[in-house]
């Protein structure tokens, strides 16, 4: 994170703006709209400008600037066309511990502009850090048509609740659904419609209520890593979570979209090195949700294929808690299609079979020979540990050994690395691969130097050499 965002107070607080033109008026448009005390520093102003001087709504300081006048102001703003006072504005600033912004001039900014969502008192800000504000500008148009104009209204009623809702719920969590229930619901509907009266009965009627302590379970599988591949109910139901139990296969940006205030618990595995057993997932699961908790266990891929999402739900269920199942998007379809190897193709595989590597050392159980079939694809999930042995009875049993594999190591995410060749080859791929890492088998895989969309898009070298051939 570049910059800190800060909402900051400015009513009646002094703001010195260097420059008179309309860049300078657009500045000082968003201070008055903060209620700032605007102080103007310029040789001439611009009609706008010259008007509200003469209203008394901006004072016209001096037509030069003077390094004096920064001891009394809480901030600053270079808006002129000469760079070299630009610049003295900025090391004058500097050197008085002012925030300071010259505009157009992002490394002589120690504060920037964000594109404003202004629904007041509810505010949105969207920032790129100054590398990209034509794209910042785009994301805020999005959000205005997103953003229904009763919101700053909503939050205005809400406001004027705050106290009595304090004092009707002591616990915060009380409070927090109390909210959410409001402004999902009826309340909501009301403020929209512009009925605020009824509106403002409908709080007034649901303060009244018990409130339901009841915990739940709320399952939710955060896909393969990249967090545009979170599901939409998946990221609502993350933000409404008190607490997160999550595994190491969620990526740290899915985790970024937790809410802030939830508590987040570790409860991963790792192969060989099992660092919370099963069975005290699922004691710690219910035990959360009987004090009352929403409790969101968040699971990389999906959490009904080879994530033991079953189990966990079997657990609530016998002690009586309510619980929901949010899909996600699993490992062999998100991992291949970025890279590039579709899991069936009329010319190649017309079945695909996901199995798991964590199997018995003697193979008992294993179906070698419906696995060892031609033309369809095998998508073997965590299975770098037992690549010899997988590779070993896939041969044994009839596969060819120049049936061409791929292991893709951090599927989906910045640094993922597919690393292709036959099935001989096999074992040497797995132990070059990061993990987590998915074994594919079959002759889809050669279509990865066709479709490798994700990593040939990214002009970085170190996708560009994740490519690895052993044949």
């Amino acid at each position: 994170m570049d910059y800190l965002p800060l909402f900051a107070d400015l009513k009646g607080r002094p703001v010195l703006v260097v420059g008179g033109g309309d860049v300078a008026a657009r500045k000082i448009e968003l201070l008055r709209r903060a209620s700032a005390q605007v102080r103007v520093v310029s040789r001439e102003l611009c009609p706008e400008l010259q008007a509200l001087h003469q209203e008394q709504q901006i004072e016209w300081l001096a037509t030069a600037f003077d390094p004096a006048q920064l001891d009394s102001v809480f901030l600053a703003i270079a808006a002129t066309d000469d760079n070299l006072l630009n610049r003295q504005v900025y090391d004058e600033a500097n050197a008085r511990h002012r925030l300071v912004n010259v505009v157009d001039d992002q490394p002589k900014c120690s504060f920037i502009f964000p594109s404003i969502v202004d629904r007041s008192p509810l505010v949105v800000a969207i920032s790129s850090s100054g590398t990209a504000p034509v794209l910042a500008r785009m994301l805020r148009e999005k959000l205005e048509a997103l953003l229904p104009a009763s919101l700053g209204q909503m939050a205005e009623v809400a406001g004027a609740f705050r106290d009595s809702v304090k004092q009707r719920f002591s616990r915060m969590s009380d409070r927090r659904r109390f909210w959410e229930r409001a402004f999902n619901g009826l309340f909501a509907s009301q403020m929209a419609a512009g009925n605020i009266e009824e509106a403002t009965r409908t709080l007034q009627r649901e303060l009244q209520q018990q409130p339901n302590r009841e915990g739940e379970i709320i399952l939710v599988g955060a896909g393969p890593g990249d967090s545009g591949l979170l599901t939409l109910r998946g990221l609502q139901v993350m933000q409404l979570a008190d607490v997160v139990l999550y595994d190491h296969l969620v990526s740290d940006e899915v985790l970024d979209l937790v809410r802030r205030d939830a508590d987040r618990i570790c409860v991963g595995k790792r192969a060989g090195a099992h660092s919370v057993p099963q069975e005290e997932t699922n004691r710690l699961l219910v035990e959360l949700a009987q004090q009352g908790k929403r409790v969101v266990r968040l699971k990389g891929g999906d959490p009904f294929i080879f994530g033991r999402g079953g189990e966990e739900l079997q657990a609530a269920q016998e002690a009586g808690i309510p619980f929901q199942v949010v899909p996600g998007v699993t490992a062999a379809a998100g991992a291949t299609a970025y890279a590039g190897i579709p899991l069936t193709h009329r010319d190649h595989a017309q079945s695909v079979m996901f199995i798991t590597g964590h199997c018995r050392a003697d193979g008992d159980g294993i179906d070698w020979p419906s696995l060892a079939r031609a033309r369809q694809t095998l998508a073997i999930y965590m299975g770098t540990v037992k690549a010899a042995e997988i590779s070993e009875g896939l041969i044994r049993h009839g596969r060819a050994a120049d049936t061409p594999v791929a292991v893709i190591g951090r599927g989906t995410r910045q640094d993922q690395q597919v690393l292709t060749g036959t099935l001989e080859h096999l074992e040497a791929l797995a132990a070059a691969a990061p993990t987590p890492a998915l074994l594919v088998i079959g002759e889809v895989v050669n279509l990865h130097g066709q479709l490798a969309w994700f990593q040939h898009s990214a002009q970085q070298a170190t996708r560009e050499s994740a490519v690895v051939n052993l044949a």
